[in-house]
């Protein structure tokens, strides 16, 4: 659940936040290889999985066409990919078919992951929490702490505040992240990081956070 383009808003509804929260990601991914689709994994998530900081069962929200997934599975890890743009899922699918690599990815909107009737260990998020509106942020984050078992760690990668310039999605503070995983979280450490795109790198943060 991603999108680029738009200047950054400061509104309460920000323009990546629409009425059907579906439609202009799936018109992305039909469109073309959105900017974030980069054809490998974030940097961010290979240097936490080979530091062994990503265990277990992993849910990778908002996981696009796949590629940190299908890395994480790759190392062996139980691994379900979502994403709310069906053309993302179908070929993240066609990716893990022709590569041979074991693991599950289904189109749900992140905001509901008490549906899955499911628990992890590991949950990262690739550039989902910045795309939502204020009034979603505390949806996205209950949601969040019900696919995650006690004690399960939260990896959040979100474009920064510190990013210049007015291209990419809504711009994210450490403040916003400290306020938002306030209740119910440990916050163990927020450090800024990169996003990598087709533009190149951008100013990142990476929350990582365990459910208390």
């Amino acid at each position: 659940m991603k999108t680029f383009g738009d200047p950054p808003a400061r509104s309460p509804r920000p323009a990546e936040d629409l009425s059907d929260p579906i439609e202009p990601f799936e018109a992305l991914y039909r469109r073309k290889a959105p900017v974030w689709d980069i054809g490998r994994p974030q940097e961010v998530f290979v240097n936490l999985a080979r530091a062994g900081r990503i265990r277990g069962k992993v849910l990778d929200i908002g996981c696009g066409t796949g590629e940190n997934a299908l890395f994480l599975a790759g190392l062996g890890h139980d691994v379900l990919g979502l994403d709310i743009a069906p053309t993302a899922i179908e070929q993240a699918r066609r990716k893990a078919a022709e590569r041979a690599v074991a693991l599950r990815f289904e189109v749900a909107d992140a905001r509901h992951l008490a549906d899955l009737a499911q628990a992890f260990d590991t949950v990262i998020d690739s550039g989902v929490f910045h795309v939502f509106a204020d009034e979603d942020r505390a949806r996205f984050v209950s949601s969040l702490a019900t696919a995650l078992s006690p004690g399960g760690r939260c990896f959040v990668l979100a474009f920064s505040d510190e990013e210049p310039g007015t291209w990419g999605p809504r711009r994210v503070s450490a403040a916003e992240i400290r306020q938002n995983f306030a209740a119910g979280w440990i916050l163990d450490a927020l450090e800024p990081a990169e996003y990598v795109t087709f533009r190149g790198p951008a100013r990142a943060w990476l929350a990582s956070l365990t459910r208390s």
